[in-house]
């Protein structure tokens, strides 16, 4: 205890600014009013204006906190000096090419012809949205939906029909994003979908047409909307609000913004519904039970796997070959891959070349 009382301003300072966000949060909460609609600067600054026996508690707590992750950087240090491989004789060593030819010699390799076969315009064909596409519109009437499903598969398409039977019901929709540039995109977007006159944005920077139907917004706006709502300040746009769509919500999993969503859909109203659309959610069974546990609807989870517009990747060498980067055509997501027979010999008179080692 007396090393924490010894701690000057500029000591604890600096150590309040190795703090990540969400840990100064935790040392504000009782102590500072408010403390959430603060930036890390002012937090910190609001912090060190504590007094008395909180002043020594926070101090405490910092010293505590800092020990620890020293102990875990420690131990990491030392787990990993431990399962650090024997040297090796030979660096950049690569597999050989006729290794990788003799692997998985059941399929044989695919060509550059099939690679880029049907790079172009496709020709144009009558749209019909996919099973997955209208379960998630029609699951959204009785609950909160989590649509996790690769980029180019038809996310918007969900939160579009979603939108219009909200707006058909005069229910306000706000549609979130974690970046000022995604949100005026979508502004642009939904305006020549829905009409400019029934969307509006509000980000830090701009503000227009603050009391139409849809609104585009980040998400930390959205998250001091329903602050000040729970301070007793009557929002009527949030006294209509029927759907909140929390795009790219993978951020639930950033160490510094994801308590905003974490908020977010904490404070959101019980009558709206939660459409939270991701193409990177590692854990969406988790998310779908962590919603269902604090909100009283129930929460419907979709996980749509397929890739509509495939993956594939060349390898163009610098005199000029262009040859497949992998054995298969199509990169599938938990499959693993093979590099190419041509692509590995390339790749071995690269070495050579560039680290003077002869070829075997």
């Amino acid at each position: 205890m007396n090393e924490t009382r010894s701690l000057s301003d500029q000591d604890l300072q600096t150590m309040l600014e190795a703090l990540p966000l969400r840990r100064l949060h935790s040392l504000a909460k009782g102590r500072i009013p408010r403390h959430f609609r603060m930036g890390k600067r002012r937090l910190i600054v609001s912090l060190l204006g504590l007094q008395g026996e909180v002043r020594q508690y926070l101090a405490a707590e910092v010293t505590r906190h800092m020990a620890e992750q020293r102990t875990a950087i420690d131990a990491q240090q030392i787990s990993r000096k431990r399962s650090l491989p024997a040297p090796a004789t030979a660096r950049h060593k690569i597999k050989s090419p006729s290794t990788a030819t003799t692997a998985r010699s059941g399929t044989p390799p695919t060509t550059i012809e099939a690679v880029l076969e049907g790079i172009g315009v496709p020709p144009p064909t009558e749209f019909r949205p996919d099973p997955w596409q209208l379960e998630a519109v029609s699951c959204l009437s009785t609950s909160d939906v989590i649509v996790s499903a690769p980029t180019g598969s038809g996310k918007t398409y969900v939160a579009v029909e979603a939108a219009k039977r909200a707006i058909q019901q005069d229910q306000t929709v706000i549609y979130t994003s974690p970046l000022k540039a995604l949100s005026n995109t979508k502004y642009m977007e939904f305006s020549q979908i829905f009409g400019a006159d029934r969307v509006g944005i509000l980000t830090g920077d701009r503000r227009d047409n603050a009391q139409a139907p849809m609104l585009i917004m980040t998400t930390e706006i959205l998250r001091n909307l329903l602050y000040d709502a729970a301070s007793g300040e009557i929002d009527v746009r949030l006294n209509t609000l029927g759907l909140v769509i929390l795009d790219e919500s993978q951020y639930l999993a950033d160490p510094e913004r994801g308590v905003v969503w974490e908020e977010t859909i904490i404070f959101c109203p019980a009558q709206a519904r939660l459409l939270l659309l991701s193409a990177s959610i590692g854990n969406p069974d988790e998310i779908a039970a962590w919603l269902r546990s604090i909100r009283p609807v129930p929460c419907h989870l979709i996980h749509h796997r397929e890739r509509s517009v495939p993956l594939r990747a060349c390898y163009l060498h610098p005199n000029g070959n262009l040859t497949p980067l992998f054995r298969t055509r199509d990169l599938v997501q938990g499959r693993g891959y093979a590099f190419h027979p041509e692509t590995l010999k390339l790749f071995a008179e690269f070495e050579a070349r560039t680290f003077g080692r002869s070829k075997r």
